[in-house]
């Protein structure tokens, strides 16, 4: 089984009542909404990460709070189409995601779309709504962060 590790930061912004949130579009179109972020670069500070991805997927400069946690999350993913041709006898991947979460606040810029990204959209979601959205796991992770702020900073999988 072929291994794959990715590490990513993220920031939940929540301000009078509302969730930042951006659309993220999968390869194969499907849309769900989810925290602003994702992969961190090479070399590059999870931190750094954090807010170029919030800049890059909604327009905002973002200031960093707090280091909410970090979840480590672990899937398996089959061998599919071209994927499955390039990998060494059609093996499924051992996906291994480790998710830097942090609270911030927005301290400027506009909001915007992400143009040719992972995103099509961002917007300020009322927290009441949240829960009716078709959502990654990541959101629901992130609100139970923010709320409890666990002193060892592990969110509780649902």
């Amino acid at each position: 089984m072929r291994q794959s590790t990715r590490i990513a930061a993220y920031v939940v912004c929540v301000e009078e009542e509302r969730m930042l949130l951006a659309r993220w579009v999968a390869r194969d179109g499907t849309k769900k909404w989810t925290l602003p972020g994702g992969g961190i670069n090479h070399g590059e500070d999870p931190l750094d990460a954090a807010m170029r991805e919030v800049t890059e997927e909604t327009g905002y400069t973002v200031h960093i709070d707090s280091l909410l946690g970090i979840d480590s999350i672990r899937r398996t993913f089959p061998a599919r189409g071209l994927r499955k041709a390039l990998q060494r006898n059609g093996a499924a991947t051992d996906w291994h995601g480790v998710r830097v979460v942090y609270a911030g606040r927005i301290d400027g810029g506009e909001l915007r779309f992400e143009e040719n990204g992972s995103t099509d959209m961002a917007a300020w979601i009322e927290l009441a709504e949240v829960s009716t959205l078709d959502r990654t796991d990541l959101v629901d992770l992130a609100l139970d962060l923010a709320t409890r702020r666990p002193p060892n900073g592990r969110a509780e999988r649902r």
